[in-house]
């Protein structure tokens, strides 16, 4: 026999030692569920490109909420899509304190006070033009945009947002919301940053659901360029200082670096958003019986949690609960 002193198979040869000695591991609390809003009243329709997840009226939404509590899922980002007569260039919509968006969110909370409810803040789902910043003169303007995210972001709060998502990548927008939710005594509203969010070709999926593609050009003069990741923490640095209480990188699977190189280098929860391209690749390779679909979704999701993630959004997150059951 070869004299080894160390044989790291000791410690993986039955499953109780591998239990006891595994580093990483994925639960229910760690997931938050996004979920599509749509207008009407018993209405649901599956996004195409994300077979098992679907676009709900209110009534159905607060159903499907209600179900997975049941799982122990308890954080929810709703996603409103918007018929395009609401749409406009300075998203006006956004701002109806009486829309279909805040009074979602309200009944939510009026409903199931102990869910956690995460909103997105960005134009794009209410923008003419599908930016997620004012746009003149074929320009996306950072500093115009800033005041409209401000009083959206307010009048989310107002509804009984628990947090606040800026998604739109403008400079400065953080601190920004930050201001404005501490001067109207929203101290309590986190925010969670789409600090890293990348100009990913990841998107399209989810662009579908919610009808919220730009009408000209792309979102290359905001969102990351995938070939950079110091970049990431400058982002990063600029968000923690001006008040951000996660740090989110978008998306997951192909910036798994990134989200290490936040997870190494602040102390705040970091965020990964497993995208709608990233979950509809799997059900697509899973529905030709190429892969296991089951596995495959674990291993990810444990890989997010691996190279740091506190939090992961995840669109996997209610067949995860049921699989756990």
């Amino acid at each position: 026999m070869i004299n080894l002193p160390q044989r790291p198979r000791r410690n993986r040869k039955n499953s109780v030692i591998r239990n006891l000695v595994q580093e990483n591991s994925v639960t229910v609390n760690d997931l938050i569920f996004p979920l599509f809003l749509i207008e009407g009243k018993n209405k649901k329709t599956e996004v195409s490109s994300m077979p098992g997840i679907f676009r709900l009226s209110q009534d159905l939404l607060l159903k499907e909420i209600e179900s997975c509590m049941k799982l122990g899922i308890m954080s929810f980002d709703i996603f409103p899509s918007l018929n395009d007569k609401l749409k406009d260039k300075k998203a006006t919509e956004s701002l109806n304190k009486k829309g279909l968006y805040p009074s979602t969110i309200r009944e939510i909370k009026k409903r199931f006070p102990e869910a956690v409810i995460m909103t997105d803040v960005a134009m794009d789902p209410y923008s003419s033009d599908g930016h997620d910043g004012y746009v003149k003169n074929g320009k996306i303007l950072n500093d115009e945009t800033l005041e409209i995210l401000a009083k959206m972001a307010l009048i989310q709060a107002e509804a009984g947002a628990d947090i606040i998502g800026p998604s739109d990548m403008m400079d400065g927008r953080v601190g920004y919301i930050r201001e404005a939710l501490d001067d109207a005594g929203f101290t309590d509203v986190s925010i969670m940053s789409y600090t890293a969010k990348y100009a990913s070709a990841f998107y399209g999926p989810f662009r579908d659901a919610l009808d919220s593609a730009p009408k000209f050009g792309d979102k290359k003069t905001y969102q990351m360029d995938p070939a950079n990741s110091k970049e990431a923490l400058l982002e990063a640095d600029l968000d923690a200082a001006e008040g951000a209480d996660f740090l989110m990188v978008k998306p997951a699977l192909s910036y798994l670096d990134v989200i290490k190189s936040l997870s190494d280098n602040f102390t705040l929860p970091i965020a990964a958003y497993n995208v709608s391209g990233e979950y509809a690749m799997i059900k697509a390779a899973a529905a030709k019986k190429w892969i296991d679909g089951d596995k495959v979704r674990d291993e990810i999701l444990l890989s997010m949690k691996r190279a740091g993630a506190s939090v992961i959004l995840t669109y996997f997150a209610k067949e995860f609960a049921l699989s756990k059951k």
